[in-house]
């Protein structure tokens, strides 16, 4: 069975460090948006800057990094990133246990952890590329979504359960040592790493940094599901600050309530994340692209539906399932095809072009959302998001492109010699996109 193939000692390793990682930021889901509302008193517009100008100065930052990596050893970047979120975080409960904690601190450590992430995650997809076999990766992305899945849905209430105990900054402490333990388990993978070869002018020249642009936008599919991606994304992402401030404190339910919509949705993405190679393979991947990536944009209108007591939260908890089992089902096949399709000394500038577009819409489409929250309410601003996001599959690649890539292919879908049969993973997603 595809699920349990055995992919090597060392990706147990990366496995283990993922899921640490991940699972402590499953702790602090949404911990920004609630320091906000509970520690800061911060409103609809706050909370919305607050999760859109953070990233937004992250993508910014990143840019010039992409070639910088790319010519890197990528494990040494990845500790060196997981160390950098490490300090970032723990700055925040200091802050706080003296009295020090504000807005700008919350916007720096922001910012500062955004650039992380795209870094970490361009270094990690490069690794991943060498690490596993080309009929691996699915099996990979997979794994890595099901783990991703599973710790949104146990984080979250104990997450809020911590906070209602312990204070609203306990779970930014889990998440800075997750980061920790990331790094160590990242050190534990071992193996020889060659360092990247690459002509000294292609590293910092300045057309460099736009070269994973370049090959997004040059490939007719990549590019359709880039475009598709920065929407659906963004808008989904917009709702975020939104539902924080509608259900605590206009519907108010408590925080461990507001954890609990979020945490239950998520056994759909282990449904989802499970299903994926076996759908590729009956279907093949252009219906999971068309149909699967429509049915993710469908559903987030529903959440303007959302009432007090116990209805609501059932609201919200039916909306999230099934934008969830359909999100976790795309996602592992859309990284896997970018992958495959992006040649080997490219995939950290392609993977860093698409996790800064990505992070921009999230940012400028969560910052007009608080802008809209702000003069009508959360629930105006809700509803227009999900208007919205109904259009996004017209961005859809067609059939014709689908297959004619399916069967090209680049240089992208070779592995690389001397690698052991072991398995990484993508972790550019930490939340819902």
């Amino acid at each position: 069975m595809w699920g349990r193939r055995r992919l090597g000692r060392r990706f147990g390793w990366l496995w283990a460090a993922y899921a640490v990682s991940a699972y402590g930021s499953g702790l602090g889901f949404g911990a920004f948006p609630l320091i906000a509302v509970l520690v800061l008193h911060a409103g609809p517009a706050e909370v919305s800057v607050l999760s859109a100008v953070g990233p937004a100065v992250g993508a910014l930052l990143a840019v010039p990094l992409a070639p910088w990596v790319e010519y890197r050893r990528k494990r040494l970047v990845m500790i060196a990133t997981d160390l950098a979120r490490f300090a970032a975080m723990a700055s925040i409960p200091v802050a706080y246990a003296f009295g020090r904690l504000g807005f700008v601190q919350l916007l720096a450590v922001s910012a500062l952890v955004a650039t992380s992430r795209i870094a970490f995650n361009a270094a990690s997809g490069a690794f991943l590329k060498a690490l596993v076999r080309p009929d691996d990766l699915l099996v990979a992305h997979a794994r890595f979504e099901s783990t991703n899945w599973s710790s949104i849905a146990v984080g979250p209430p104990l997450g809020g359960a911590a906070i209602g105990m312990f204070g609203p900054v306990v779970t930014v402490v889990a998440d800075a040592f997750s980061y920790l333990l990331s790094a160590l388990g990242i050190a534990a993978i071992g193996g020889r790493e060659d360092r990247p070869n690459g002509a000294a002018g292609s590293r910092t020249r300045a057309g460099g940094l736009l070269d994973g642009w370049r090959h997004i936008l040059g490939h007719p599919v990549l590019r359709a599901l880039y475009l598709n991606q920065l929407l659906v994304s963004g808008l989904i992402m917009a709702t975020e600050p939104l539902l924080a401030v509608l259900l605590i404190r206009s519907l108010g339910f408590s925080p461990w309530q507001y954890g609990l919509a979020f945490a239950l949705p998520c056994v759909g993405g282990l449904i989802g994340s499970r299903l994926a190679r076996r759908v590729v393979d009956r279907y093949g991947r252009h219906a999971v692209f068309r149909t699967v990536g429509t049915l993710r944009a469908v559903w987030l209108i529903g959440l303007v539906l959302v009432r007090p007591g116990v209805v609501g939260l059932v609201t919200v908890i039916v909306v999230e399932l099934a934008i969830i089992i359909h999100m976790s089902l795309y996602t592992p096949v859309l990284a896997t095809y970018r992958l495959q399709h992006t040649p080997k000394d490219l995939v950290a500038r392609t993977l860093t072009a698409w996790s800064v577009g990505q992070q921009a819409a999230v940012a400028t489409l969560t910052a007009l959302a608080g802008l809209l929250a702000g003069a009508t309410g959360p629930r105006t601003a809700l509803a227009a998001a999900g208007l919205l996001v109904l259009a996004t599959p017209l961005l859809l690649p067609r059939a014709a492109h689908t297959r004619r890539y399916e069967t090209e292919g680049t240089e992208g879908t070779e592995g690389t010699e001397g690698t052991e049969g072991t398995e990484g993973g993508d972790t550019a997603v930490r939340s819902r996109v």
